[in-house]
């Protein structure tokens, strides 16, 4: 397994200051975000000038981007803010393909319509259902078109909530290119450490053989986010729960400030190498 953190965690709109900084805090990959290349994070287009600057900075700082961030609302009650999510979904699967990244990470959504990451009561409803399936079958036939897989990551405030939800899906299209990003601690909202334990064991075990890869994210006890580490999450557990299904992937962290990233890369490298 790679230790990798999201680049975004580092101010900065310039590609090579961005992953030197990632280098620097000690993690040899990184999820890539295009606000990191002073554009949109879905932007109309992209041009060649920044994926040629992103080529570069990779080169020369060796880190190595293993994710590429694509996320936009899936099911938004506007059609037309789904199709122009969609289309700009090509535009960094394209950038993908330039740039050798083999995942685009993506949100199957919410109808709240202000923000792609909070809940509304509807998610539950068939038709929320019906129209993220819609829309997935369109991503995966440009994901196909790409040759780049579509990382889906269980989450409490979209449509997929769980690893059960990740597995219908699954079921539902079976395509190759639906594969997921595990984070632990958008498995649950409020738990103590046994039952996350549970909880996230299980979900491993669902998800097994279909996993890209994990994020390494945190829960306190009051259901607030935290640095991984320093919450209820057993990482020990969970990684190497990961690493039976013969997962080799990478384990990106988020959810955490730049100051404390040095910090986190050695507690994730301590586990890793336990």
């Amino acid at each position: 397994m790679r230790l990798g953190i999201f680049a975004k965690t580092f101010s900065g709109n310039d590609p090579l200051t961005v992953l030197s900084a990632v280098k620097a805090a000690g993690y040899p990959t990184a999820q890539f975000n295009m606000a990191c290349a002073g554009l949109p994070a879905m932007p109309d287009e992209i041009p060649a000038e920044t994926i040629e600057a992103i080529r570069q900075a990779v080169a020369a700082t060796g880190v190595e981007l293993v994710a590429l961030s694509g996320t936009y609302n899936m099911i938004h009650p506007d059609v037309a803010v789904r199709d122009e999510g969609m289309r700009r979904l090509g535009v960094m699967l394209d950038a993908a393909r330039q740039l050798g990244i083999p995942l685009v990470t993506l949100c199957t959504g919410t109808r709240d319509p202000v923000d792609q990451w909070a809940h509304h009561p509807d998610n539950a409803t068939p038709e929320a259902w019906a129209d993220m399936l819609t829309e997935m079958t369109k991503a995966v036939d440009l994901a196909e078109a790409a040759g780049v897989d579509l990382g889906i990551e269980p989450e409490q405030a979209n449509v997929v909530t769980s690893a059960e939800d990740g597995r219908r899906l699954v079921e539902a299209i079976g395509s190759g290119r639906i594969r997921f990003v595990l984070d632990p601690a958008n498995l649950f909202e409020i738990a103590d450490r046994d039952a996350a334990r549970s909880i996230v064991a299980q979900a491993v075990e669902l998800l097994a053989g279909r996993i890209a890869m994990a994020h390494a994210k945190d829960r306190n006890l009051d259901g607030s986010f935290a640095s991984a580490g320093t919450g209820v999450v057993d990482f020990k557990d969970f990684l190497a729960r990961l690493k039976t299904t013969g997962f080799d992937g990478p384990v990106v962290t988020h959810g955490l400030t730049a100051d404390e990233a040095p910090g986190v890369a050695r507690f994730l490298s301590g586990v890793l190498h336990s």
